[in-house]
């Protein structure tokens, strides 16, 4: 008989069918016991009433592998309205020992360096999962949203020869012998190949060895990067930042709908950018204290031209952030070589490093600029968590290396 998923159940009432999963939860009442069994997808309930059956199912620990196959019953109390009865059931794999914490109430009681310690179980509770399925559904809106935008996706190099930023201390690493670091941003890649298809984007890590362990930094953490060329100005940017936005929250609306009833979220308006921009800062802070919602809230925010940090930045570029919380960072790059050799020069900095990056530019680059979102940051505000690492599956920072 070939397996279901337990969300399948619907329409195969009188049907006899296999199941597979984890024992989730048994449960005795009298002589009965109902066993929840969950998979991927979600939880079926069968009900056990032969002694035998029973005194094996007494003998499992929670989380130990099933498969069970039964006849689909309609039963409103059952979870989704349905349960299966008369079960065989076979034990793939037992659970060796009793969990640190219960996985069948609706939320995890423990602590979050309890529930980290043991992230390899704490991502099995249902609430848990529910929240990587909405970053899943998120980052495919935003890959839609920038291939329809006539983007290209790209994976960079994440061991480089150079720090691509100053500001944030960079990892280093010994590659074959010669100094290397671990890549805090793909920035200088991504401005590179504006020069090949001019509009590119990554999803990938980026590591900041920065010596910060408060609730909003993460050593490791997942950006959503996008550049693009011939742009007006920083506008342009800004533009593309709303349609990726939109992006996300429209595929988490259109791929995990129950997902975020399940999480009790309430999904934002993405606020369209006027002609000048965003909302100024004391706008976007004045509004962020007095919103109930968590709707993204950007504001412009002048900058110098600073080739250290390799971004390239004009005097103009721009912030995202929600509730007091950076999102998004971007806006329009320097374009021309001479005003990169200028810049090095005020600052007494080698070109050296940047010799593959000024090449590009040296041969040509179109006005261009890009922006740069944090997922990790932008669930911890979307689902309104406390710590950035409850939105990340293996948090890596200052304290944690494992799982």
């Amino acid at each position: 008989m070939e397996r279901i998923w337990t969300t399948d159940l619907a329409g195969q009432v009188g049907e006899r069918v296999l199941l597979a999963g984890w024992l989730h939860r048994l449960r005795r009442v009298g002589g009965l016991g109902f066993l929840l069994l969950r998979d991927g997808r979600g939880i079926a309930q069968a009900v056990a009433e032969e002694q035998a059956l029973l005194e094996q199912l007494d003998r499992l620990h929670p989380e130990s592998v099933l498969r069970v196959e039964g006849i689909v019953v309609a039963e409103p109390q059952a979870p989704g309205g349905l349960e299966l009865r008369e079960p065989a059931v076979e034990v793939l794999s037992q659970s060796a020992s009793p969990l640190p914490f219960d996985l069948f109430r609706p939320a995890i009681k423990a602590q979050l360096p309890t529930l980290l310690d043991h992230a390899a179980l704490a991502l099995r509770h249902p609430r848990r999962r529910a929240l990587f399925r909405l970053t899943a559904a998120a980052v495919e809106g935003f890959r839609e949203t920038l291939r329809g935008l006539s983007f290209t996706e790209i994976q960079t190099p994440k061991i480089v020869g150079a720090a691509t930023e100053s500001g944030a201390n960079v990892f280093a690493l010994d590659c074959s012998g010669r100094p290397a670091y671990l890549a805090q941003s793909p920035q200088l890649y991504k401005q590179i190949m504006v020069g090949a298809f001019e509009r590119v984007f990554e999803v990938g890590p980026v590591f900041r060895a920065e010596p910060h362990d408060a609730a909003r930094h993460l050593s490791e953490y997942v950006s959503l990067d996008a550049e693009m060329g011939f742009i007006e100005d920083h506008r342009d940017v800004m533009a593309v930042v709303t349609e990726a936005v939109s992006g996300m929250l429209g595929g988490i609306r259109e791929q995990a709908a129950e997902t975020t009833r399940l999480l009790e979220i309430a999904l934002p308006d993405v606020p369209r950018p006027t002609s000048a921009g965003w909302a100024s800062g004391r706008e976007a802070s004045t509004a962020a204290s007095s919103s109930s919602s968590r709707a993204t809230l950007c504001r412009n925010a002048p900058s110098t031209p600073i080739l250290s940090r390799a971004t390239g930045a004009t005097p103009t570029a721009s912030t995202c952030s929600s509730g007091g919380l950076e999102l998004v960072t971007g806006g329009e790059r320097l374009h021309r070589y001479a005003d990169y050799l200028r810049s090095l020069e005020e600052r007494g900095l080698s070109a050296e490093p940047l010799a593959g990056y000024l090449e590009a530019v040296r041969h040509g680059m179109p006005p261009h600029g890009g922006f740069a979102l944090g997922l990790e940051r932008f669930f911890m505000q979307l689902a309104g968590l406390a710590n950035v690492r409850e939105a990340t599956l293996f948090p890596r920072d200052q304290q944690r290396l494992a799982p």
